[in-house]
């Protein structure tokens, strides 16, 4: 958990702000929802691995005897941090579906808290920047995320990104076509997980050590080994096919292919024009996902920079009646550093440079004339350092400065451009 100096502040707050716009412009609507949830909610086995990183929040009036009684620390606890924007959301939903349009496209941003082992780009506090469709059962959903997904990473200058696409579906479809009882799915895939960090015979060495059924490590062998696979082939029929063993084929297959029709429309080319992929390894953690999985990467980064998926099935453990939803994830903290603004300010600000002695009302004055204007007006004492007193402001986004002197009214003030003058 982190302090943030102003200047980090303020670029956060303006990526948060190209974040939310673009998401804005295609439809999304922002919304918030309490940090805290039922722990028992938090905990209903949807959350994955997350759910062992939860921050707990003991209940009040606790005694010395229940603390010995507890059996599992979960029993101590009523609420607890949210992990993720997620469960949240499926919360939100399930309480305000009357309220809500058929087909609701939300904007989630905010914090989230995980008891992570703290480490470059892993926080105990971070921010996600969630998007998400909910009550879309078809693949416009998907088309939908992914579009807006590119599209903010594009305003973020951030075009080199390539999104990674699959589906649980033909995961669990090729696992099942290789010989692997669905008992060993859950396994297997925590294993597949692993395979843009390990290597694919450490990976292959691991399963068959966990598994019961060593044709079934073979056929995933050979499947593996093939030229094509390993290959992330762009977002097209024909090499979303050539990427799957031979004859093999199911509704998520030709949900992609759809889907790649959908996108085609609505760029007016071809899908394989766009920064996508295909990757028929692609797993994503976290437990709830139904259908398509998508993971955003970057050339310069060692790890996603964000991700999501279908999870069509978790809205119906709050509700009783299951819902379609798609939602999408920017890794906020993860894209911080990749990301370089022009240090030039945005908007009109002005310092007004004042010495010791002078009259405090014509000060105040000055700045209430300015601020009525729509000017950023900051008061500093003068120093014998002017030019380190200029650079700090220039750091800090001011575009001007005027030494106050014997003005008293705005029109008396002689404005210079700090980002030249402090140089």
């Amino acid at each position: 958990m982190r302090d943030f100096l102003p200047g980090e502040k303020s670029k956060r707050e303006r990526i948060l702000s190209i974040i939310r716009e673009s998401y804005k412009r295609h439809g999304f609507d922002e919304i918030e929802t309490p940090v805290a949830e039922d722990s028992d909610r938090l905990h209903a086995g949807l959350g994955g691995d997350n759910e062992k990183l939860a921050f707990g929040i003991m209940k009040r009036g606790l005694t010395q005897e229940d603390l010995q009684n507890a059996k599992d620390p979960l029993e101590l606890a009523d609420l607890g941090l949210r992990f993720d924007l997620t469960v949240p959301l499926s919360r939100f939903y399930a309480t305000h579906r009357a309220e809500l349009p058929s087909v609701f496209r939300s904007i989630q941003i905010g914090p989230v808290w995980r008891a992570e082992r703290p480490q470059k780009g892993r926080y105990r506090q971070f921010v996600q920047c969630d998007i998400d469709v909910i009550g879309e059962a078809s693949v416009l959903a998907e088309a939908e995320l992914i579009l807006a997904s590119l599209s903010a990473f594009s305003a973020l200058g951030l075009g080199e990104v390539t999104l990674r696409i699959n589906d649980r579906r033909i995961l669990e479809g090729l696992l099942e076509s290789f010989g692997f009882p669905k008992a060993e799915f859950a396994s297997v895939l925590i294993s597949l997980d692993k395979l843009d960090k390990v290597s694919v015979q450490d990976i292959l060495a691991e399963i068959e050590a966990k598994s019961k059924a060593p044709e079934a490590v073979r056929a995933l062998e050979g499947f593996i080994n093939r030229p094509q696979t390993l290959e992330f082939l762009p977002f097209g029929e024909r090499q979303i096919r050539k990427a799957l063993p031979d004859g093999f084929d199911s509704v998520a297959v030709a949900n992609m292919v759809e889907l790649g029709s959908i996108l085609e429309a609505a760029i007016g080319g071809k899908a394989e024009s766009l920064p996508l992929v295909f990757d028929p390894f692609l797993v994503r953690g976290m437990g709830y996902y139904t259908g398509a999985i998508f993971e955003a990467v970057h050339p310069t980064a060692g790890y996603s920079v964000g991700g999501g998926g279908r999870y069509d099935g978790m809205i119906g453990r709050f509700l009783g009646t299951d819902v379609p939803a798609t939602g999408f994830s920017i890794g906020f903290e993860r894209i911080i550093d990749l990301i370089e603004f022009d240090e030039t300010a945005t908007e009109d600000s002005v310092a007004l440079i004042f010495d010791t002695g002078i009259d405090t009302s014509i000060l105040m004055k000055l700045k209430a004339q300015l601020v009525s204007t729509g000017v950023r007006v900051r008061l500093e004492r003068s120093t014998r350092n002017l030019k380190g007193l200029l650079d700090e402001l220039a750091a800090s986004g001011f575009s001007r400065f005027a030494q106050v002197g014997e003005a008293t009214e705005v029109d008396q003030l002689t404005f210079k451009n700090l980002n030249q003058e402090h140089k």
